[in-house]
């Protein structure tokens, strides 16, 4: 027969409300106490009945994370620092992916609407509002991961994605390079500002806008390295071809540095190239590639602490956004010398 709460409040000798707040984290608990009845627990195995607390408590201790692609390494992080942010406040997350595709994103949601979860994150593949507006007639806490959309006042965790544009394109133009051409995609809101800023950054510099050297893909996130291998043999073509390269993303950067190497040319003395999400293993590559780190998983961390603060608020509040800062990390993929040497610049 399972462990009760009364069963370890009679072998302690006290009440099971007593117990219970041992188990919610009540402030007016002693320390003493606390450590009494978490080593009895772990003594007898205890496990809490989490049906019988949503009950009392109204709350499920679930929350739910819908993603674009589990494959891609920034989402795995977002996720990382989000689950290990509600763990430790006895939390569990449910990650649901989308595929890209806005009626899947909507039957996950509804999926974990239906299971009652306190709240839920997602980084959306939807063109519309209408399904946040479902959320918030049930009174549901959301918070958009990543992407955002224009008019929807909405709780927000992720990054400057103009400053992205702004800081990479800057980059390659301080190591020398003119011909910059820039891989995207069409109109997920992290591309539209990332994009901006790149253009913004070569207007403001004073140099000329080439069209052909800004590639708009239909594919977001999903199949990034392939497609920014088959664009970047497209750009190869151009004459004259770019000699830096700002992709959206670090898998496409991947894939346009596999191009560039099977048409026999240098990085970064050819064509210097990079990438954003700074991954694990962006200094593992046989390029090491130069990166804009998102700080990935210190978004999930800062979504989760606000999805509780959510929970916890007493009445309405005004939606919150958290932007945190983007920043260079410099290697292999744009500098020829890692210890400040700058390229002499070619007009």
């Amino acid at each position: 027969m399972p462990v009760r709460m009364k069963d370890i409040a009679r072998d302690l000798g006290i009440s099971v409300v007593t117990v219970s707040k041992v188990l919610r984290e009540h402030p007016d608990i002693s320390p003493e106490t606390r450590e009494r009845v978490l080593k009895r627990m772990k003594e007898v195995n205890y496990r809490p009945n989490l049906a019988a607390r949503a009950l009392v408590t109204g709350r499920t201790y679930l929350m739910g994370l819908i993603v674009p692609d589990l494959v891609h390494p920034f989402f795995a992080e977002v996720a990382r620092g989000i689950s290990k942010g509600l763990r430790a406040k006895g939390y569990s997350l449910v990650i649901s992916s989308s595929d890209e595709d806005p009626e899947l994103e909507r039957q996950e949601i509804d999926q974990l609407l239906a299971r009652r979860v306190d709240a839920l994150f997602v980084a959306s593949a939807q063109w519309t509002v209408e399904t946040f507006r479902r959320i918030e007639e049930q009174k549901t806490p959301y918070i958009l991961i990543d992407r955002k959309f224009a008019g929807l006042r909405a709780n927000f965790v992720g990054v400057d994605d103009e400053a992205i544009g702004t800081i990479a394109t800057e980059h390659l133009l301080d190591m020398g390079c003119r011909r910059i051409a820039h891989i995207g995609s069409a109109e997920v809101s992290t591309a539209v500002g990332r994009m901006e800023g790149y253009r913004s950054t070569m207007i403001r510099r004073g140099i000329a806008l080439r069209p052909d050297y800004v590639v708009a893909r239909q594919l977001g996130d999903e199949m990034s390295e392939e497609s920014g291998y088959e664009e970047m043999k497209k750009l190869l073509r151009l004459t004259p071809r770019p000699d830096g390269v700002f992709c959206q993303n670090d898998p496409t950067a991947m894939g346009v540095m596999r191009a560039i190497v099977d048409a026999g040319l240098r990085i970064p003395d050819d064509i210097a190239v990079v990438g954003c999400g700074n991954l694990r293993y962006a200094d593992f590559l046989r390029v090491s590639l130069t990166s804009i780190d998102q700080q990935s998983e210190l978004i999930g961390d800062n979504a989760a602490k606000l999805a509780l603060a959510l929970i916890e608020k007493k009445g309405d509040e005004r939606p919150r956004t958290i932007l945190l800062e983007p920043k260079l990390i410099v290697r292999g993929s744009s500098s020829k010398n890692l210890n400040g040497h700058v390229p002499s610049i070619q007009v």
